[in-house]
């Protein structure tokens, strides 16, 4: 394990809170109200109103790193039966085809990203339709409203991978007022009860023995993360793991989908970082740990209720693939019954275990240092 670590920053609220100056933990127990306040600011907005001029050919979301992962929750809740293509752009260019058909939600909290200003001000000169979610006073708003485009405002409270839920819940409405996913109140408020439930699941004052978010980052802890989803909606929780291990916890991980990790990943399980042999329970918190390896592999599976039979299987045979070869396996199963519901239960826990990781091993879930330097570099 690293040298860092320190799990007594986890054993208290106080301990936890004080390692966490830029409060990253509260960012993300307010999740809850993140759908709630989105809620009623895309109401005000008269996101409904987007069906007036009829269902758009294809929606694009532009983003950048946290800000482009709403449109993969869009695109998981819809699912594949949707009636029209959902795609996210992650860069300066918006695609060729792109026209007056389409619409494109612009994403950034600030509204001050330059390469989602660039792909929103190509798709103003295209003709498209433009959804913005972003600060009311900034350049992407005024853009917007150049365009007449509908902005959301979203109030900028911290890093953008704390707003995911306000910059989400938009897209959800908006695809709801196209018919495009079926997303109720009443589901959003279930999500949101969801999000509340988990909160107080993984809250700083819950001891890391019953805590399972606290229990997965110690887990986790000096092992290297290979994060896979068992469906589109499952995918999309892990890659947001890989993404706040990352940017949390400073840490790296592998981000993988079953179907596609039986032909590449699992070949890992026989390299360098396999343990090798039975690694001890994973579930037993009390267990005696001075004798473990030092760093090995840790597959964490996202598990749907609804992924494919032979997805399933192919689940169920990889996880007793690595444990025969000393891989930890740690699963985490979705909550609820609706893709939105589901999605979030994901989504939640693990941006409590990338925080509480971060804690862990002293260092500050809000800081980037090496992001901030490579932005002055590129000025």
């Amino acid at each position: 394990m690293s040298a860092s670590l320190d799990p007594s920053r986890l054993e208290d609220a106080e301990a936890a809170e004080a390692a966490d100056p830029g409060g990253v933990l509260r960012q993300v127990a307010a999740s809850a109200a993140q759908v709630r306040e989105a809620q009623r600011a895309a109401a005000e907005a008269g996101v409904a109103g987007l069906a007036e001029d009829g269902r758009p050919r294809a929606i694009v979301v532009a983003g950048t790193g946290a800000s482009a992962v709403p449109g993969d929750v869009l695109a998981a809740v819809c699912g594949t039966g949707c009636a029209v293509p959902i795609s996210t752009v992650r860069g300066y260019r918006l695609p060729g085809w792109v026209g007056a058909a389409d619409m494109v939600v612009a994403v950034s909290p600030s509204g001050a990203a330059e390469e989602t200003l660039e792909v929103a001000a190509e798709a103003a000169r295209r003709g498209s339709r433009l959804l913005v979610v972003g600060e009311a006073d900034s350049p992407l708003a005024e853009l917007a409203g150049r365009s007449r485009g509908v902005v959301v405002p979203v109030r900028s409270q911290g890093p953008a991978r704390s707003a995911l839920w306000s910059m989400t819940v938009p897209l959800l409405l908006a695809a709801r007022a196209l018919r495009l996913a079926d997303v109720p109140d009443t589901v959003l408020e279930s999500t949101a009860a969801l999000l509340e439930d988990v909160a107080h699941r993984c809250r700083p004052s819950s001891e890391p023995f019953v805590n399972p978010a606290k229990r997965l980052a110690l887990d986790l802890a000096g092992d290297v993360p290979l994060v896979w989803g068992s469906s589109a909606l499952s995918s999309a929780a892990a890659y947001r793991m890989c993404c706040q291990l990352n940017e949390n916890a400073k840490y790296p991980a592998v981000f993988g989908e079953v179907p596609e990790t039986g032909r590449n990943q699992v070949a890992v399980f026989d390299g360098f970082f396999a343990r090798g042999g039975s690694p001890a329970d994973p579930d037993d918190f009390f267990r005696d740990r001075v004798d473990e390896p030092e760093h090995g592999l840790h597959l964490v599976v996202m598990r749907d209720p609804e992924e494919h039979p032979r997805v399933r299987a192919r689940c169920e045979a990889s996880a007793a693939l690595a444990r025969d070869r000393g891989v930890a396996v740690t699963e985490i199963r979705a909550e609820g019954d609706h893709p939105l519901e589901r999605i979030a239960s994901l989504i939640a826990l693990a941006d409590y275990v990338t925080v509480y990781l971060a804690i862990a091993l002293g260092v500050d879930p809000a800081s980037e240092p090496a992001v901030q330097e490579l932005r002055a570099r590129i000025a």
